[in-house]
């Protein structure tokens, strides 16, 4: 199992998060929305793009779990929603070992 599979497995949630961005996900257009999460011009690799929204979400959790006045709800499950359609694509493509 690699680092990034360990992190999503380990992921713990409050369940309207999650189920917000699951339900978010069916609207998901990689090219436009890691383009305005990443701000990258040309969306990366599902792996690249995992890599880059791990930290992103952790910093999210931190400010939801300290109740910090900067804690955006919107925001976080924007970036859960890109992490379950990454996740997704990571899988479908990566060869197990």
């Amino acid at each position: 199992m690699c680092q990034i599979t360990k992190e999503l497995a380990a992921l713990r949630r409050p369940g309207l998060l999650v189920e917000a961005a699951n339900h978010g996900t069916a609207g998901y257009e990689r090219r436009r929305d890691l383009r305005r999460m990443l701000r990258a011009a040309i969306p990366p690799s599902p792996r690249a793009a995992l890599e880059r929204l791990l930290p992103l979400e952790a910093a999210l959790e931190h400010r939801r779990r300290t109740a910090d006045k900067n804690y955006s709800f919107p925001r976080h499950v924007d970036i859960l929603m890109a992490l379950l359609a990454e996740a997704r694509a990571f899988r479908s493509t990566s060869t197990p070992a």
